[in-house]
């Protein structure tokens, strides 16, 4: 009797289907390439050499983040294109906080087999993110895992890496009383609070991501799949023309949970919730059975950027965010004390 030999692919992994994947998606990568890239996609490491020419003293600045379970609404839409924006825009926002200039980017890929037509779709968005942050897509991975997923199941995760001179490095340690804050306006949910979400749009209120909502002027699943703004270029400008003394990029724990992580001991954000318009989405989550209070502890609330800055260069600076493309307004204020708060 002759005994079956195995073959990888009966195991649910085909290498083919990923080699072909490979080369689909290496000149969505090469798009993205800086000068400082060296080397190719598919090699076992990335090669990044950094013009550091212009720094006295270069600090790296590295960050790594996910999309969480916005993923499933992607599986449900059966739309692809936007995810991958998010996943950039969750790791360079918080390296560009910091005042650095993301350099480059990886990421990693995990199903239980991989579709090489939404699996395109997903690094095309991370090239355009990348493109959009001006950082390269320089590698990844992707794995797949049958028997650990679910069947149509994937999950990401995102790597970025900057630089940024040592003495210009914003910590928020410059922060004092007086102070004013401002907001940059997210695009709607960005990529927390989905679990929440999903668990008031979808089955409490039971709708459909093919469903219109009042007010929101499209499907359900179009605003919800509606990607992470990315704040880096509008960032560096700033920096280079102004102090800014602290920044926090406003995702899960809104904004008293980041704008806290950037607040140096005798200071207290006040911040006031009529400055600015809460987009719709928001208001029907919270109409859906959410309070006042774990909604703001939960989501950006049209937030998605906050930024602290002297109150007499606030005006000023919120007009240069808004000349390169932002909604921007003053949103608050840093006063003595501890904590945030909304009023």
């Amino acid at each position: 009797m002759t005994r079956k030999t195995l073959l990888y692919k009966d195991a649910g992994v085909d290498i083919e289907a990923g080699e072909r994947f490979v080369q689909l998606i290496k000149p969505l990568a090469q798009r993205t390439f800086t000068p400082g890239v060296r080397g190719d996609i598919g090699g076992f490491a990335a090669l990044f050499a950094p013009d550091v020419s212009a720094y006295r003293s270069p600090i790296l600045v590295a960050a790594t983040d996910g999309v969480g379970t916005k993923l499933k609404v992607a599986s449900l839409a059966g739309r692809y294109d936007t995810i991958g924006i998010d996943l950039v825009a969750m790791c360079v926002n918080d390296v560009v906080v910091t005042g650095a200039t993301p350099l480059f980017f990886l990421d990693y890929l995990a199903t239980t087999r991989l579709d090489v037509g939404w699996g395109v779709e997903i690094v095309q968005g991370i090239s355009h993110g990348c493109l959009e942050a001006g950082c390269a897509l320089v590698g990844g991975e992707t794995a797949e895992m049958p028997g650990f997923y679910h069947e149509g199941d994937f999950e990401m995760a995102g790597f970025a890496v900057g630089v940024v001179e040592e003495d210009k490095i914003v910590d928020g340690s410059a922060i004092l009383p007086g102070d004013a804050i401002i907001g940059l306006a997210s695009q709607g949910l960005h990529s927390n609070g989905y679990s929440l979400a999903r668990r008031v749009l979808l089955e409490e209120l039971k709708w459909g991501i093919d469903d219109e909502a009042a007010g929101l002027g499209g499907p359900l699943g179009e605003e919800l799949l509606r990607p992470t703004r990315i704040y880096v270029k509008t960032i560096l400008s700033l920096v280079q023309q102004f102090q800014i003394k602290g920044m926090a990029h406003i995702t899960g724990g809104g904004m008293p949970g980041n704008i806290l992580r950037v607040l140096p001991r005798g200071s207290k954000a006040v911040i006031k919730k009529g400055r600015w318009k809460i987009p719709p989405i928001f208001t029907l989550i919270e109409k859906g059975g959410v309070s006042e209070e774990e909604m703001w502890r939960t989501f950006n609330n049209g937030v998605g950027m906050v930024l602290v800055v002297a109150a007499s260069e606030a005006e000023e600076i919120s007009h240069k965010a808004q000349e390169s493309g932002e909604k921007a307004c003053v949103i608050g204020e840093i006063v003595a004390g501890e904590g945030v708060e909304i009023v």
